[in-house]
């Protein structure tokens, strides 16, 4: 198996856990959420500190799949990782996906949200432009690493068909 450290980023909504999930079932490799590393389960999170620890220990393993944005330590993964993968999806799309899973449990997460804030939503809306260029301009810079961009779950799903297909 060539690839051995994963990172998928993207906007919040765009459907990194759930390509992160098939990822894993094809792939075999632990699958780190770095929303369940930061979030506590009382809706508090955990210190910078904390969290670098956490994600360092994670950083050390020889495989892994890291699921989340987290813009400070991009830079940090993308040079441990071999595989990068970006769900640059449309806004709708993301915006619709947040709102369906409010008040559904999920594993990625360590509680269940009850409404789609309206400063996480400002967030999302302000994705293309606040953190996404940045995201680009750091992928353009990566020479070493495998970088795949998907502009649907279309793409996304047939490129892990593929995977599938060929045993990887």
């Amino acid at each position: 198996m060539e690839n051995k450290r994963i990172m998928v980023i993207g906007s919040p909504g765009a459907g990194k856990s759930t390509f992160c999930y098939k990822l894993k079932e094809i792939t075999g490799l632990p699958l780190y959420h770095l929303d369940m590393i930061y979030h506590k389960a009382d809706k508090t999170t955990v210190s910078k500190q904390e969290f670098d620890r956490a994600l360092d220990n994670i950083l050390a393993e020889n495989q892994w799949i890291i699921d989340g944005n987290y813009q400070r330590t991009i830079e940090k993964r993308l040079r441990l990782c071999d595989t990068v993968f970006l769900l640059d999806y449309p806004l709708e799309l993301c915006l619709s996906s947040i709102e369906s899973r409010v008040g559904k449990k999920r594993s990625d997460m360590p509680w269940v949200e009850t409404e789609f804030d309206e400063e996480f939503r400002q967030s999302v809306v302000d994705f293309p432009k606040s953190q996404l260029p940045s995201i680009y301009n750091m992928l353009e810079k990566v020479k070493d690493k495998k970088v795949v961009i998907f502009k649907s779950r279309k793409q996304a799903d047939d490129y892990l068909q593929e995977m599938k297909k060929m045993g990887k």
